[in-house]
């Protein structure tokens, strides 16, 4: 049993004591019977395994460089480290989630992010266009490239749909395309492939 001085061991204190004078030494001995205690608290606050070393070796460095900072008339070494831990891993953890936030809030903004205008502007006009010389065909050829184009119906479902044939169904797709094509160049529309 070690005899205890003002809140700390013997041990303690002479452990202290080496290591404000630079014995590396004593920092070995502290993170030998320590670290097992740093490392499960790290682990449950930050509850990853990853986080939880990288904690524990940033509060051994901390301690090796601010070993004149251990008041043992306050608490034990044991307390100190306990201390240094729970502060450092509450920053990781809230570090961590508001880089995730910060993530999420990118990701949201990328997807929300509006349109090159000139290309939207672009698309919207070009789309007028379809629209116009669409209205434009013979209701008989309409009927084909609404049915195959746009619902994705066979010309063969389309024909029995029209009780027509599906040779008469594809001969108007062909000749409402052609027309399509050449009201869309002229009007400056380049053809689709």
């Amino acid at each position: 049993m070690k005899e205890r001085e003002a809140g700390a061991s013997v041990w303690e204190t002479r452990a202290v004591a080496r290591l404000r004078a630079g014995d590396d030494s004593a920092l070995a001995e502290v993170y030998d019977q320590y670290s097992p205690y740093v490392y499960g608290l790290a682990r449950r606050i930050a509850a990853n395994v990853n986080l939880a070393e990288e904690i524990t070796q940033e509060v051994f460095v901390h301690l090796w460089q601010h070993a004149d900072r251990i008041d043992l008339t306050v608490g034990s070494v044991r307390s100190y480290l306990g201390v240094l831990t729970h502060r450092r891993a509450v920053d990781v953890v809230r570090s961590e989630q508001a880089r995730k936030n910060r993530e999420a809030r990118d990701a949201t903004r990328a997807a929300l992010a509006p349109p090159d205008l000139a290309e939207a502007t672009t698309a919207l006009s070009e789309a007028k266009l379809v629209r116009d010389a669409l209205e434009a065909l013979p209701i008989e050829q309409r009927e084909i490239v609404v049915h195959v184009y746009l619902d994705g119906m066979s010309y063969r479902d389309t024909a029995l749909k029209l009780g027509i044939p599906e040779g008469t169904a594809k001969s108007r797709g062909r000749l409402a395309l052609a027309k399509l094509s050449a009201a869309l160049e002229a009007q400056g529309v380049t053809p689709w492939t």
